[in-house]
């Protein structure tokens, strides 16, 4: 595997970021189908987001190149003994630096900022239709326990 380049940081994420953020999100099968680059409410969503001290949206920053991004929640809980968990979302790569372990670093990363807040539990979801993505995450160490369930409103 090659290498993550040695200029790629994690930083949260500047308001700035926010075209390149989208762009990634819209940059697949499922995500060109419910993105819409044009939206202004983006920006409101961004402001939300970034406002929330539960809340961090991080960029993979390549030299100044938006070349990754996640979100990571964190939400309280009274199960577990009142362990606070950590959820990870919106996970993207760009296109140019897959492959690469950028979205392994990634996540490693978001384990390593869960473990250090004191949150007993790190979960994520991913679509059923996005295969390569389930078999990622396993090689992690995440284990599929749960059924998830949506309701579009």
């Amino acid at each position: 595997m090659i290498r993550v380049p040695t200029d790629v940081i994690f930083r949260s994420a500047a308001e700035t970021d926010l075209p390149a953020i989208v762009a990634l999100l819209a940059d697949d099968v499922i995500g060109a189908g419910r993105e819409d680059v044009s939206s202004a409410a983006y920006l409101t969503a961004f402001r939300e987001v970034t406002a929330d001290p539960r809340n961090q949206l991080v960029v993979a920053d390549a030299g100044g190149e938006v070349a990754g991004t996640l979100q990571l929640t964190y939400i309280p809980g009274i199960s577990r003994m009142g362990a606070e968990r950590a959820q990870i979302e919106g996970v993207r790569v760009a296109a140019a630096h897959r492959s690469r372990g950028l979205g392994r670093e990634m996540i490693n990363w978001a384990i390593e900022q869960a473990k250090a807040r004191g949150c007993g539990l790190v979960q994520l979801t991913s679509d059923k239709r996005r295969s390569d993505a389930i078999r990622f995450y396993e090689s992690l160490g995440f284990e599929s326990t749960h059924e998830g369930m949506k309701l579009r409103l």
